[in-house]
């Protein structure tokens, strides 16, 4: 969505805050640069799957003058753990810097509302357009384009549900904990922490270090029924559903 005030100025970094893959970084010193900036909590299942296309973006851009720069604001109770979000974007292979922002204060300065979230800046630091939640991938590499003064393809969508015109049925909203019951969605993720396994529907999975992982998947939305069975030293935060194309 292109910002509605072409004046808006980019917040600074507050000071003394923790990196990743940087010492520290100055918000002015971007200048010149397009910088998308992207919220984000490794242990949500939304940014996960947006992950591959800010990889491609980085890939595609960052010589052309593209800054990514992660904002790690944590709301499940592992991603507030520094070390853990350390090791999390090491896992990941995310390149670009990184902030941990676990008090919400670069949160607040934005007035930001959810994960992902991601703001576009331009050259001289207002802001060209934000969006929150998944999707608008291409629209958002059209004004990366954009402003870098480029022109080629947007990157392929990554699943079939990602493309502009497809058809997505809603899907079950995220539940607390480790969920039984009814649900619709393309896929049902577990948000845990610890070491051990979680059963789904009899399909057991290993679970060794926290964030979300998989646990069903559907080619196409699904209405079904989950029975959840968690081992000693795993705890469920929540149990997370992903959309699915319309059947």
């Amino acid at each position: 969505m292109r910002a509605s005030d072409a004046s808006i100025a980019a917040p600074a970094f507050p000071r003394k805050l923790p990196w990743c893959n940087v010492a520290t970084l100055r918000m002015d010193q971007q200048k010149g640069k397009v910088v998308l900036i992207e919220f984000f909590d490794f242990c949500r299942v939304n940014n996960l799957r947006t992950l591959p296309y800010l990889k491609a973006w980085h890939e595609r851009y960052a010589e052309q003058g593209l800054r990514i720069i992660g904002v790690h604001t944590g709301g499940f109770p592992p991603a507030r753990d520094e070390d853990k979000v350390r090791e999390a974007v090491n896992r990941l292979e995310i390149p670009w810097p990184v902030v941990i922002d676990t008090n919400l204060e670069i949160w607040d300065l934005y007035g930001n509302q959810g994960w992902p979230a991601r703001y576009l800046w331009t050259p001289d630091q207002t802001l060209f357009s934000m969006h929150y939640g998944e999707g608008a991938y291409a629209e958002t590499e059209r004004e990366i384009q954009e402003l870098l003064g480029l022109a080629q393809d947007p990157v392929a969508p990554v699943r079939p549900e990602d493309a502009e015109d497809a058809l997505i049925a809603p899907q079950t909203e995220d539940q607390p904990g480790a969920y039984s019951g009814p649900y619709e969605a393309g896929g049902v993720w577990a948000v845990v922490d610890g070491m051990g396994s979680i059963r789904v529907n009899g399909v057991e999975h290993t679970v060794l270090e926290p964030g979300a992982i998989e646990v069903l998947h559907h080619e196409r939305h699904t209405v079904g029924e989950l029975a959840f069975e968690v081992s000693e030293g795993v705890v469920v935060h929540a149990t997370c559903f992903t959309p699915g194309l319309a059947a």
